[in-house]
């Protein structure tokens, strides 16, 4: 049975569980979240001692993990058995396995929650095994988020932790960390600790309690480039260029292919509607107007050129078809070539 990551959490916080639930999927956060959450709420911590069984892929079977889940539990009313990598486990593909585990699903012993964490991979949904275990189980296929699910996510995240965030701190976020959830997710935990009741989260707090410099990070770069501000957009490329621990060549380079991107999408667009681009480009309507003056300065030919820029920056600082450079020298070529 489909699910979706937060229906499994609201059933979960309520006390309603399933007999089991399979996990796969790019998206580890959300896997782990959920397994943390079952294991934080489905026993009391007097019952986990006995009656919380956590077995991890690469050194258990399957034949392991279904014994395991038709024990009863040890003075208590349910157990819980967790397979942490379950994709590690070898015997996934052999028939007879297969067959244990969905004559398990099929009838599953009501006192056991069997949870499988299935990172980085799918169960072929089209096979009859992959069919039964989407059949007979809470099943989520956690995918990555797309860069302009990103906002909305920030937003959902700090919603849920009953906190508001301004547009400029969503998107300070979104654009210097990505759609590694679990680093957002940790670093608006580390945000939420210096919150008072009632405080809006805004792009100081980001730059204070995140460790975003002010002037000197990729939300920033991106403006400069935007309004063609050439002697602001190469200063931020050398203090990334002197700070490359924090400003990996790799991550500015994503960042300024996805920017790039949206531009291209705006000049193709037929509707020049700010709301109608906004949605396009998947970016709140408040920013939109950057957007829209960038691509004024940036014709769609340089687009296109600066995106090719960006490929071989990518190629040169990994060394393909290019003499290596350090990252420094191919950051401030690229920036001045962009803007050239």
């Amino acid at each position: 049975m489909a699910s979706d990551y937060t229906q499994i959490i609201k059933d979960i916080n309520s006390g309603t569980f399933a007999p089991v639930y399979f996990l796969q999927g790019e998206e580890s956060f959300y896997i782990d979240n959920i397994i943390e959450n079952i294991e934080n709420n489905a026993l009391d911590e007097s019952q986990r001692s006995f009656n919380q069984i956590v077995l991890y892929g690469k050194d258990t079977t399957l034949t392991d993990v279904i014994g395991a889940a038709r024990r009863y539990p040890m003075m208590g009313e349910r157990q819980v058995v967790i397979v942490k990598e379950a994709q590690e486990i070898k015997d996934w593909k052999k028939e007879d396995k297969q067959t244990l585990v969905v004559n398990y699903l099929e009838n599953p012993l009501a006192s056991t929650i069997l949870v499988f964490g299935y990172k980085y991979k799918s169960v072929d949904k089209r096979t009859k095994f992959g069919k039964a275990i989407e059949k007979n189980s809470v099943f989520l296929n956690a995918k990555k988020l797309y860069d302009n699910q990103v906002p909305d996510w920030i937003r959902n995240y700090c919603k849920s932790k009953g906190v508001k965030i301004d547009d400029g701190a969503i998107m300070m976020l979104a654009e210097n960390i990505g759609n590694n959830l679990q680093r957002l997710a940790n670093e608006i935990e580390k945000l939420l600790l210096n919150v008072k009741n009632g405080e809006v989260v805004n792009s100081a707090m980001i730059q204070k309690y995140v460790g975003i410099s002010k002037d000197y990070n990729i939300f920033e770069l991106q403006k400069a480039l935007s309004a063609m501000n050439k002697l602001k957009a190469l200063k931020i490329a050398h203090y990334f260029a002197s700070n490359p621990g924090n400003n990996p060549l790799v991550l500015t380079i994503y960042s300024l292919f996805s920017y790039y991107s949206k531009l291209l999408l705006i000049h193709h667009s037929s509707d020049k509607n700010e709301k109608t681009l906004a949605s396009l480009i998947g970016v709140n309507p408040f920013f939109v107007k950057e957007y829209i003056q960038a691509a004024r300065n940036y014709p769609v030919g340089k687009v296109a050129q600066n995106i090719k820029f960006l490929h071989e920056a990518d190629m040169q600082s990994k060394g393909i078809g290019f003499a290596t450079k350090k990252e420094g020298p191919v950051l401030t070529e690229l920036v001045y070539k962009l803007m050239n």
